[in-house]
């Protein structure tokens, strides 16, 4: 086999078409971020340094280091979720709700890491308690995950029965259902979120993206504002809201791969009819890699039980 015929097997061009965009993708994105946060990046800093200044000039009795004796306590306070605001403290976040629902985002990979253990037990326990409940989680939202799609291709195939255009009714029920979650999982808890924590409809919206998304920066986190009381019923209904909203956005997002996977093999077919290469210089099926393997996938869900038959003695 020749170089060319190599090159042509490993889809080398289009790999490379795809790792560039990626790059770029991700370098565009670089340079968006560094433009509109930059800025006020060096202006935070520069406005935290003159309240310092204010703050020692205000209160003579302190200097460089009492203030920096301050702030550590502040911090160490923050970290363990306490609220030191006048003469009361509140009980941190290792209560039984707070827990659970860290529980929940050890196991959901979402790690915000505004919370952790800090005893060589819990440390320990974290590990092997991910362990088993990651690949468990993984399990139960796919499972949920089919379900979810079972429901709306039964629907799409009663709806499709009944009138004369399936396509539309199909593109439709699609529609609605992407529609229902978002209400379900973006809108409502936006709302609820500006409510229960006193964020902006913008704040709400970048949490709840988020955490589905299993992103999970902790810069913003429900349930753990230390100043602010919450229901019972909080804690609880955040957990069912991330457990659902992950299937659903995991839906959403192997749909997103599907129409991306359709729209790149779409676009190296019209690259090679441009040029002219579909019939001479292409590779046909049988030597394309990923027919290949859904061959050897085939042959093999043929053999197997051919060799769990009873042989002639």
């Amino acid at each position: 086999m020749g170089l060319i015929q190599i090159l042509n097997l490993a889809r080398v061009p289009a790999i490379l078409m795809l790792g560039a965009v990626y790059g770029a993708y991700v370098l565009v994105g670089g340079v968006i971020f560094w433009k509109l946060e930059g800025d006020l990046g060096r202006e935070d800093i520069s406005a935290i340094l003159a309240r310092k200044q204010q703050v020692l000039k205000t209160y003579k009795c302190l200097n460089s280091d009492g203030i920096d004796a301050v702030i550590e306590v502040i911090q160490d306070a923050s970290k363990a979720g306490l609220s030191i605001k006048g003469n009361n403290t509140s009980d941190g976040f290792w209560q039984f709700t707070s827990s659970a629902v860290f529980a929940a985002t050890v196991v959901t990979t979402i790690g915000y890491g505004n919370m952790s253990p800090k005893t060589p037990a819990g440390q320990i326990f974290c590990v092997f308690f991910a362990l088993i409940g990651i690949p468990l989680n993984m399990v139960v939202l796919n499972r949920v995950g089919k379900y979810m799609l079972a429901i709306e291709r039964n629907i799409c195939d009663f709806l499709q029965g009944k009138t004369r255009h399936p396509r539309c009714t199909r593109f439709f029920v699609h529609l609605i259902s992407y529609l229902t979650g978002v209400v379900l999982f973006f809108v409502v808890p936006m709302v609820m979120f500006q409510g229960h924590e006193g964020w902006s409809f913008a704040q709400a919206i970048y949490y709840c993206f988020i955490t589905l998304s299993t992103i999970g920066f902790g810069d913003y986190v429900a349930d753990s504002n230390p100043d602010k009381t919450y229901p019972e019923w909080y804690s609880f209904l955040m957990a069912s809201w991330i457990f659902f909203g992950l299937a659903w956005l995991a839906l959403v997002i192997n749909h997103s791969i599907d129409i991306l996977e359709r729209l790149n093999s779409f676009l190296n077919g019209w690259w090679r009819r441009r040029n002219g290469k579909e019939e001479t210089n292409a590779p046909d099926d049988a030597e394309n890699p990923d027919t290949q393997v859904e061959q050897m996938e085939q042959m093999e869900q043929v053999v197997e039980p051919v060799k769990q038959l009873p042989t002639e003695k």
